[in-house]
């Protein structure tokens, strides 16, 4: 496996990667679990070379995130990507993808899906996000890229993104990985106590709790969805949002829509979750 500190680096180790059409890309902050690594499999499933990258992206925490405090791992990241076969790591630094400093940097804005949910609490958050990952994408010029259902808005936005600009890359999403219970994997997850742990299920729970109703004839998903955050508040989270967007254009779904999903955002002692479910077909 080969490391690459710097976008020179890149350039030199993806010149020496043999064949056509086989290089697989998944990008990451690190703090790495076995949803990452499920990206990972996937992208040796469709290509013959794998690279990830490792970075902390500054420009997608606010003000009031804690970007100090975000987990880094690198020794650990580096020995779960070398067990898994990939190829190449690229680990830049901020100075690497940002030389002119943050503010100065040419920002990618991707409008339409990044007010709502997410983007309406994490102001500028997505604009961090497609802004980093466009140029990711642009140096690894790789051929697929892929990222986990998991974050489905953040999805939806970059393949807008790629849509919009012509770039010539695939995006493939990865379903979800779960622990038993149900729990979404998350590098967040770390933050939980024990005691959070045991509770932190109950988020999926409930939004399969909404899908179970929907299977059954219900369609007042604004109603689903307020017993969610009722039920959520009750077990003691701060619930941020759930609602019913179409998946399409995430604008609030109607009652004879079939492309829904259900987005739920809460906290839990102080940590925020998301997590989400596609409505199964009726």
């Amino acid at each position: 496996m080969e490391i690459a500190k710097n976008s020179r680096e890149l350039c030199q180790h993806l010149a020496g990667l043999q064949g056509n059409n086989n290089v697989a890309f998944v990008p990451t902050m690190g703090n790495l679990h076995d949803g990452h690594l499920s990206l990972v499999r996937r992208g040796f499933a469709v290509a013959e070379h794998v690279v990830v990258s490792i970075f902390v992206n500054p420009l997608q925490f606010s003000p009031t995130d804690d970007l100090d405090a975000y987990p880094r791992t690198l020794e650990q990241d580096l020995h779960l990507l070398a067990e898994e076969g990939v190829t190449l790591v690229f680990t830049p630094t901020v100075e690497d993808l940002y030389p002119a400093g943050l503010q100065a940097h040419t920002k990618v804005t991707v409008p339409g899906l990044t007010d709502v949910l997410c983007g309406r609490q994490r102001v500028g958050h997505f604009d961090g996000v497609t802004t980093v990952v466009c140029k990711l994408l642009n140096l690894v010029s790789a051929d697929i890229a892929l990222f986990g259902e998991k974050d489905l808005q953040q999805l939806l936005v970059i393949r807008k993104m790629v849509a919009d600009l012509g770039m010539p890359i695939q995006i493939e999403a990865v379903p979800t990985q779960r622990d038993a219970n149900g729990l979404a994997l998350s590098s967040r997850n770390s933050y939980l106590t024990s005691e959070a742990l045991d509770l932190a299920p109950a988020l999926y729970r409930n939004l399969m709790a909404v899908n179970d109703a929907v299977q059954g004839g219900g369609r007042d998903y604004a109603g689903l969805c307020n017993g969610v955050v009722q039920q959520l508040n009750t077990l003691g989270f701060i619930t941020e949002y759930c609602e019913a967007r179409r998946c399409s254009n995430l604008q609030p779904a109607q009652e004879d829509d079939t492309d829904v999903a259900i987005f739920c955002a809460a906290s839990l002692d102080g940590t925020r979750l998301i997590d989400n479910i596609v409505i199964e077909h009726y």
